[in-house]
């Protein structure tokens, strides 16, 4: 009985001794492991990243969410509420433009400027059944073109194959109704889902320099690979960017970058049929009754404030009339440029959207003078100043991801917060922001990450500096049968949505190009310089 007790008590101090050995040696050598594994940047990737750097980690990481994950899984959520799966089974059954129907809700022999038109819009597919689902992506605009005239329409969706297109009458004349099926809501299913399915649809390829030897390598937001990788980790925003280290070559050696669409699509055969360019932004009110406005009322619409800082915006936010953009809630005054600019440092930062602003800036004020900086490609970083006036505008392009099929420096790429964070800002200080186009060909999260960062460097930024100003500028439109898996303004829609609802807590104010752009009709991502110069005297009168 004795050795039995005692045998008993060697097999526990046996097993107590392995467990000890276990946990020092194999469960760290585990860890390292998971933290080689080349996995999205996900949910929990950044956990085990970061967690791997400190002693006395959790073992299991995966179960610890930071801020910015647990508000992106808050925002996916909500996202994926406002874009329930939709069944497909054939292009017959989705929605169909000819079948569905409009008609006026409450007619009236004569229409009044400023009146609203509420149009109700009934669903069918092309067999002609009534649709019992909505999230059809509709865009409703109306229109004078000898006028120069346009303005969004609001829409409203009821979710049961019902919507209610509303139109402002904001001008006198004829005036033409426009109501356009986007993507039906199984076309927007499909591209939500295959959005979120794949970060290949872009290859980015980093140029390598090693003296005289130049090398090329695959990169990218994820690469699936076993190859060893160049890590360019910014773990305080878990942001991420990789590429297969080249041999005998140092990561810190990669000087530029470039990309090409790659020939991959998420979607099925029988998907892809309804985006081919006949089925997208196809006319729903084709054979619709031009309105005819009258003034009706010969008093003179009250005095509106002058446009400024903060004020809350409106669905449409305003019209254009003879080729003015007019806001709803304020008005617009003339602004003497270079005088505005006088004595200011703007910087622009983001996307060719908003270098264009420093472009119209140029061309504007005769006195402004480019400043080379020694790059190439319109990728460049732009500085122009102006030293009688003491103007300082400076444009910097956004961090990855940037598409670009002509090669690019990367040694000036910055993270957006991370050059928020080293602007000392002041009252004379003017950063505006232009985020989104290039992140369409990519998962939602990936610019739900970049936009909250920029957002905690903002709150960052007016903590130290209150009297900084802050501008949003929203994402343009653009060409609507380009490339809609990557490209669709379905994806920039949500971006658009993203954006204004992670910054609406902040003293910043939103210039909705979004609303703009549809205002004028552009379908371009570059509009022209007439639109270009009126998202920019809206920004004069801001800061003036």
């Amino acid at each position: 009985m004795k050795t039995t007790l005692t045998n008993r008590k060697s097999l526990w101090l046996l097993l107590l001794i392995l467990a000890f050995l276990i946990t020092f040696t194999v469960l760290p050598k585990s860890r390292k492991i998971w933290t080689t594994l080349k996995l999205p940047t996900s949910l929990h990737h950044w956990n085990l990243i970061t967690e791997s750097s400190f002693p006395g980690a959790s073992l299991n990481p995966a179960t610890l969410l930071t801020e910015t994950e647990l508000r992106t899984k808050e925002i996916l959520e909500k996202l994926n509420q406002l874009i329930p799966p939709r069944p497909f089974t054939h292009v017959n059954t989705t929605t169909s433009a000819r079948h569905s129907t409009v008609s006026i809700l409450n007619p009236r022999h004569t229409y009044c400027r400023g009146d609203q038109l509420d149009i109700l819009l009934e669903a069918r597919d092309h067999l002609g059944h009534r649709k019992k689902y909505g999230g059809d992506f509709l865009r409703a605009r109306m229109s004078s073109p000898a006028l120069k005239a346009g303005a969004s329409g609001k829409v409203t969706d009821f979710n049961n194959g019902t919507y209610l297109v509303s139109f402002t009458l904001f001008w006198e004349g004829r005036v033409s109704l426009s109501l356009l099926l986007i993507h039906p809501s199984e076309g927007v299913s499909a591209l939500w889902r295959a959005r979120n399915q794949g970060y290949d649809r872009v290859i980015f390829t980093g140029q390598f320099v090693n003296g005289t030897t130049q090398v090329l390598s695959e990169c990218g937001l994820v690469l699936n690979t076993k190859a060893e990788l160049c890590q360019y980790l910014d773990a305080r925003d878990e942001e991420a960017f990789y590429c297969v280290r080249p041999q005998h070559v140092p990561c810190a050696a990669l000087t530029h970058m470039h990309s090409k669409n790659k020939e991959v699509s998420y979607l099925s055969k029988q998907e892809r049929t309804i985006f081919v360019r006949s089925n997208v932004g196809v006319e729903i009110m084709e054979n619709f009754t031009v309105i005819s406005v009258s003034k009706c009322k010969e008093d003179p619409d009250p005095l509106k404030e002058k446009c400024k800082l903060g004020m809350t915006s409106t669905v449409p936010s305003g019209h254009v009339w003879k080729g003015t953009w007019n806001p709803v809630s304020c008005r617009l005054t003339p602004v003497k440029m270079d005088e505005c600019l006088r004595g200011k440092f703007v910087h622009l930062l983001g996307d060719s959207t908003i270098r264009q602003w420093i472009e119209y800036f140029k061309s504007s004020i005769n006195s402004l003078k480019s400043v080379d900086l020694h790059d190439y490609g319109k990728l460049q970083h732009q500085l122009a100043v102006d030293l009688d006036r003491n103007i300082n505008i400076q444009w910097q392009k956004h961090g990855y991801p940037l598409i670009g099929s002509s090669a690019y420096s990367v040694k000036d790429i910055e993270y957006m917060a991370r050059v928020i964070d080293r602007t000392g800002g002041e009252k004379n200080t003017v950063i505006v922001i232009s985020l989104g186009q290039h992140f369409r060909p990519f998962p939602i999260d990936v610019f739900i990450r970049r936009a909250l960062n920029v957002h905690k460097a903002i709150q960052r930024l007016l903590l130290r500096s209150p009297d900084t100003t802050v501008i949003i500028k929203t994402e343009n439109i653009r060409e609507m049968h380009n490339d809609m898996e990557r490209f669709s303004d379905f994806h920039g829609y949500i971006q658009y949505l993203v954006m204004t609802d992670i910054f609406q807590d902040l003293n910043v104010s939103i210039i909705d190009t979004w609303d703009i752009t549809i205002a004028y009709g552009t379908n371009n991502v570059h509009p022209p310089p007439y639109v270009v110069g009126n998202q920019i005297n809206i920004f004069l009168n801001y800061i003036c």
